[in-house]
C-alpha cells in the first residue's frame, strides 16, 4: 500500500501546540503518513475563506488523499462532525459549510455522520475536536479502515451561500471572493462568463472609485503602483497592483462588488 496523504488546513497559526498536536495524534495512529499543510492561516472562526482555500487547492493532490480542515467556530454544539467520500478524495471536518465550495466540484458518495467513538482520542474535549475527533479518524481512515466504519450515513449537509455573478442592466455584477497575501482581490467573476458577456469586445472594470480598461496577461506588464486587471491561476478575474498592495490602495473588502461594462464604439 502506498504512503497515504494527509492534507491540513486550519485557522490555528503556528505559535501554539494545537497543529502539532493534531499531526502527532496521526501519526502516532499511522506513523507512515505523509502530513502536507494547506494552510493554517485562514483568518480566524473565516469559513468562507477556507472553503475558498481548499476549492482552490485540493485538486492538485493525487486521488485517495484525504484533506482534513478544521475552521470550526462551532465546535462543542450541536454541529456534526463530518467524512465525506467524493469519487477522488476523502474529506474530514465540521459540518458548517466549509466543504461548500468543494462539493460543488467532486461527486459525492457518502456522507458519514461521526459517532464511533471507538475511533475518538479519550476524553473529548468540547474545544478541541480538531485533536480529539477529526485528527484519529483521518488517522484511522489512511491505515485502511472504510468510511462506513465512523459512524451513520446521512443525506443532508450545510453549505454556504456564495453569490454568482449576474447581469443586471446590461453589466455583469460580481463581487470579490478573497484577498491574497499579496493583497491581491479575487473576484467570483470567472473567465468564461466574463467573456461570455463580453463576447471578447472591449470592456470596462469598476471597482470602488477605480476604472479600470481591458485585461492585462501578467502581473509584468502593469506599472508599478497602479491597478491592473487580469486572469488569477484560477482564472478568475483578478484587480492587482504590480509589487504593490490592490487591497490597501483601493479600500476594498470581501464583499465589495466589482461590476464589468462594455465599452460603447463611438
Amino acid at each position: 500500500m502506498k504512503q497515504p496523504i494527509v492534507t491540513l488546513l486550519t485557522d490555528f497559526g503556528t505559535k501554539d501546540p494545537y497543529l502539532a498536536s493534531m499531526k502527532g495524534v496521526i501519526l502516532n495512529i499511522n506513523p507512515q503518513c505523509i502530513l502536507i499543510d494547506i494552510t493554517h492561516q485562514v483568518s480566524p472562526h473565516d469559513i468562507q475563506e477556507g472553503a475558498f482555500i481548499l476549492a482552490s487547492s485540493y485538486s492538485y493532490f493525487p486521488k485517495g488523499t484525504i484533506h482534513l480542515s478544521v475552521v470550526d467556530p462551532g465546535v462543542g454544539s450541536s454541529r456534526k462532525p463530518l467524512l465525506i467520500a467524493t469519487a477522488r478524495y476523502f474529506f474530514i471536518g465540521p459540518d458548517n459549510g466549509l466543504f461548500s465550495l468543494v462539493l460543488k466540484k467532486e461527486r459525492v458518495k457518502k456522507v458519514i455522520a461521526l459517532t464511533n467513538k471507538k475511533f475518538f482520542l479519550p476524553p473529548i474535549s468540547i474545544t478541541f475536536h480538531g485533536r480529539d475527533i477529526f485528527a484519529p479518524v483521518a488517522g484511522f481512515l489512511s491505515s485502511g479502515i472504510k468510511a462506513e466504519a465512523f459512524g451513520n450515513e446521512i443525506d443532508s449537509w450545510r453549505e454556504l451561500f456564495f453569490q454568482k455573478p449576474r447581469v443586471q442592466g446590461g453589466e455583469l455584477v460580481g463581487e470579490i471572493l478573497h484577498v491574497d497575501t499579496f493583497g491581491n482581490l479575487i473576484s467570483n467573476i470567472h473567465e468564461q462568463q466574463l467573456f461570455h458577456f463580453g463576447k471578447r469586445n472591449p470592456f470596462s472594470i469598476a471597482i470602488g472609485k477605480k476604472v479600470i480598461h481591458g485585461l492585462k496577461k501578467g502581473y509584468w506588464e502593469g506599472k508599478r503602483g497602479e491597478p491592473i486587471a487580469l486572469l488569477g491561476s484560477d482564472r478568475f478575474l483578478e484587480i492587482s497592483i504590480r509589487e504593490g498592495h490592490a487591497q490597501k490602495k483601493l479600500k476594498i473588502k470581501r464583499g465589495d462588488r466589482i461590476i464589468v461594462s462594455g465599452v460603447r464604439r463611438q
